[in-house]
């Protein structure tokens, strides 16, 4: 059987999926794959199809909630197709987060760009990377399945505001904790 794939139908598909509440059981379908959208996620969290910004953040977040990652693939699934679209860095982009508490009782909340809201933990991990030829951190936080969130600019200034000295496997770090999880940013000795 061959299914016509545009984001129209993709759209009506997961609008029917969404209407029972909550996130729609992406890791439950097996439909057919149906080849590659021209859709992409810019590393600043722009959705785009066909070259052209999608400009509809409902539209955004309807697309957003029928993600799933394979491997290093991205799709947007439905009971019936699959498509996969193109990912240029994380899909998602933390542009907030709440920050309660002190020390190990802290609890860091973030809040992306298609409006999910999670608490990092040892379910939802903060990571960072560095970028090899700057040292630039790249951090992240998992939003759900696979799915993670790059973490703004100004909302990484924020979590370092919060930081704080833990050792970890005999070395002291600075890093962030949340929901009782240590999360380590860079070592100790590394801070000027």
């Amino acid at each position: 059987m061959t299914v016509k794939t545009d984001a129209e139908g993709i759209a009506a598909a997961a609008a029917a999926a969404a209407r029972g509440g909550g996130l729609p059981p992406v890791h439950l379908w097996n439909p057919q794959d149906c080849g590659d959208l021209d859709m992409e996620i810019r590393a600043d969290g722009t959705w785009f199809h066909e070259g052209t910004p999608i400009g509809r953040p409902g539209l955004v977040r309807l697309f957003s909630t029928i993600l799933r990652k394979e491997g290093a693939k991205y799709f947007l699934v439905t009971p019936v197709e699959k498509v996969g679209i193109r990912v240029e860095d994380a899909p998602f982009v933390a542009v907030d987060a709440d920050i309660a508490g002190e020390g190990r009782a802290q609890a860091v909340t973030f809040r992306t760009n298609v409006g999910d809201s999670v608490t990092a933990g040892p379910d939802r991990p903060v990571r960072v990377e560095r970028a090899p030829e700057t040292g630039e951190p790249r951090p992240y936080v998992l939003v759900r399945a696979d799915l993670e969130a790059l973490i703004d600019r100004k909302t990484f200034y924020r979590l370092v505001e919060a930081g704080d000295h833990h050792e970890v496997d005999g070395e002291s770090w600075f890093g962030l904790w949340s929901g009782g999880a240590f999360f380590p940013v860079i070592p100790s000795r590394d801070l000027g």
